[in-house]
């Protein structure tokens, strides 16, 4: 069940089964770079502004799913517009991003209708001297029987865009609605089961 908050901006009201936070693991593998695989932590927020927040960060794992060491973070802000060219107002998705390996990126896309499914592409990418190569990518992120998973695809300039990093997210649950949640729970607790 996707729960929109009573504070969130209705101009993302779309999003709202993205928000929370989401943990899981998943395989990265470019060429050039030590193919792996990786934990990951994803949040989605909002503050009743009309963007939603995203962060994630993510690390090598060993073959045990332990942390080996950080691989890399990312902070975004995600926004929906109004196509207005298109039939019956199709929604876009634009995010404004940027990752720790210094890459500044502008994506756009599109939701689906009817279903919980986004697919953004790069609009522009720059990159401060040190970046590593790269000139572009694809993302699609789905809500798939409750978990969130998504497949990245990368180009460089050697390298043709390709998938590159995909992981299934399982949403964590917030202690502080649970308690919400038991709180409103018969006195007793019993009549809850008759």
């Amino acid at each position: 069940m996707i729960e929109i908050p009573s504070d969130l901006h209705k101009d993302v009201v779309s999003l709202a089964f993205l928000l929370g936070t989401w943990e899981g693991a998943g395989v990265y593998d470019f060429p050039g770079t030590e193919k792996c695989n990786f934990g990951q932590e994803v949040v989605f927020r909002h503050d009743g502004r009309p963007f939603i927040e995203y962060r994630s960060r993510t690390w090598v794992l060993d073959e045990a799913g332990e942390k080996i060491r950080p691989l890399e973070n990312e902070h975004a802000f995600w926004r929906v517009t109004t196509n207005q060219h298109g039939a019956g107002g199709e929604r876009e998705i634009e995010v404004s991003s940027v990752r720790d390996d210094g890459t500044v990126e502008i994506w756009y896309g599109k939701l689906h209708d009817g279903k919980p499914q986004i697919d953004i592409a790069t609009d522009a990418v720059a990159r401060i001297e040190g970046a590593p190569a790269y000139s572009g990518g694809k993302r699609l992120f789905g809500l798939v029987n409750e978990d969130l998973l998504w497949v990245g695809e990368k180009a460089a300039p050697e390298v043709p865009l390709r998938p590159y990093m995909s992981a299934q997210l399982k949403k964590v649950l917030n202690p502080a609605q649970l308690v919400r949640d038991v709180n409103d729970l018969p006195d007793d607790g019993i009549a809850f089961f008759r």
